[in-house]
């Protein structure tokens, strides 16, 4: 079989015909790898003979988007309600899902976990689980630890991606879960497994698989050091949905969330909690994040998050220290960095706190990453808590955008976060000036209303 060489981007999947320094696709240095590639059989029969699929004989032959039919997509319940709000509502069927994490955060734990919970509500689902990592007895002895039963579970130990093919075309499972595509391997290619051509072609094996067939593919990937899934980037490109497992090893608290969804929202995050017996849902992360909080202790705030069509109410920690050195350092943790020394200057220039020669340290409690720009009042004023060493109030929580001329902006979804400050017990809640009659104010919550940090820092901060 006739073989060139092509050199590929290990960040962004692009193919180059010859090596260079620099990725012209991404900007990325020193990334670009010498990978062989094989002239493929255009009929992509896999082992068995298999005959094209439709939507191979169709590739020559447009159709007219009048005349396709839009037949709406099938999903089935993974036994999961978090992992379902992150899905969109469940699983589709003849979907493929890439769940990526660091190890030992919980990825195979969780589909395991899948096997014995997955439900169509009419008939028992049957599913393969195909791990290239682990024996068929080291799997039997986590699924007895998890306590996942069931007579429709299969376990297959291969790497081989033909030999895989060939089990489902002649099984034809429900779901099939691969751990790990890094581990799979396509014996016509020379290289090593887990090479950026060795996972793009063992992908796109399985996405045939999953889109001829209907079976619903879930994928465990690996992430490099820079926390990305580790491979070509094209891969995330290829699969239907991506989900990110987050959260810190010494904490028992897991987040999961979705980078990529063709058939719901990116938005929406689903939280559990790592036990003995594997992971657990957890239905009321606001009393999560919040349990332990110190009383009337400087540089914390507690402010309302909105992920999807959930509100989430978070404890943001600051500390402000004198600096001796020229360059004072700069940590932020669960905030953006960027973001977070946009605020320290506009606290200095607008909020007249002369922090600029002292060491801030921010940390979000509980391992969760903000995008919310509704946190930016409350980091301020946690910054501001800690600089004057004053705490604030105990029953209050905090929310809004701030502007770099130090106005306080509104947010989206107002009800909703002040009906979940109010439902946890606060009593009252700074945020942005707007009209109350606007406004549903749940009973018993007090609504503080400022214009300006320098407004929200006096209104805060107890005398």
């Amino acid at each position: 079989m006739k073989s060139k060489t092509i050199f590929f981007c290990t960040d962004c999947g692009n193919e180059f015909p010859k090596w260079s320094g620099r990725c012209g696709g991404c900007g990325a240095w020193n990334t670009i790898v010498e990978q062989p590639s094989y002239a493929r059989p255009k009929s992509g029969a896999s082992k068995g003979g298999k005959n094209q699929s439709s939507a191979q004989k169709a590739s020559g032959v447009p159709q007219e988007l009048s005349k396709i039919s839009a037949a709406g997509e099938m999903r089935f319940s993974t036994g999961l309600g978090e992992l379902n709000r992150v899905l969109g509502g469940g699983a589709v069927l003849g979907s493929l899902v890439l769940v990526g994490g660091s190890p030992g955060i919980g990825k195979s734990t969780l589909l395991l976990q899948i096997c014995g919970l997955v439900d169509n509500g009419s008939a028992a689902m049957t599913t393969l689980y195909v791990s290239g990592e682990e024996s068929e007895s080291q799997i039997k002895m986590r699924a007895e630890r998890l306590n996942v039963k069931g007579g429709g579970i299969f376990v297959l130990a291969e790497t081989d991606i033909a030999e895989i093919i060939a089990v489902a075309e002649e099984q034809r499972p429900d779901i099939i879960i691969i751990d790990s595509i890094q581990t799979l391997y396509n014996p016509e290619l020379s290289t090593s497994p887990g090479s950026v051509g060795q996972v793009k072609d063992c992908a796109m094996s399985l996405l045939r698989l999953a889109k001829d067939t209907g079976i619903t593919v879930f994928l465990v990937g690996h992430v490099n050091k820079e926390g990305a899934i580790a491979g070509p980037k094209v891969l995330e490109h290829m699969v239907d949905c991506v989900l990110y497992f987050e959260g810190e090893q010494n904490l028992n608290y897991r987040i999961l969330r979705a980078a990529k969804n063709r058939f719901g929202s990116t938005n929406e995050i689903g939280v559990f909690e790592m036990l003995d017996s594997g992971l657990c849902e957890v239905p009321n992360p606001s009393q999560m994040l919040l349990s332990g909080r110190p009383e009337g202790t400087p540089g914390t705030c507690v402010t309302c998050l909105v992920e999807g069509t959930r509100s989430i109410l978070a404890e943001i920690q600051a500390l402000v220290t004198p600096s001796s050195a020229n360059m004072p350092r700069r940590n932020a943790n669960g905030v953006d960095y960027n973001r977070a020394m946009m605020l320290i200057a506009v606290l200095q220039q607008r909020g007249g706190l002369r922090i600029g020669g002292c060491d801030c340290y921010i940390n979000v409690i509980g391992g969760l990453c903000i995008d919310d720009t509704g946190a930016d009042l409350a980091t301020m004023l946690a910054l501001a808590s800690s600089y004057r060493d004053k705490p604030l109030r105990g029953d209050i929580a905090v929310f809004g955008e701030v502007g770099l001329t130090g106005e306080v902006r509104q947010v989206s979804q107002l009800n909703q976060r002040l009906s979940e400050i109010a439902r946890m017990g606060f009593k009252a809640c700074i945020m942005p000036q707007r009209s109350k009659s606007k406004i549903q104010i749940p009973e018993g919550l007090e609504l503080i209303q400022v214009k300006n940090i320098a407004e929200a820092i006096n209104a805060a901060l107890q005398k």
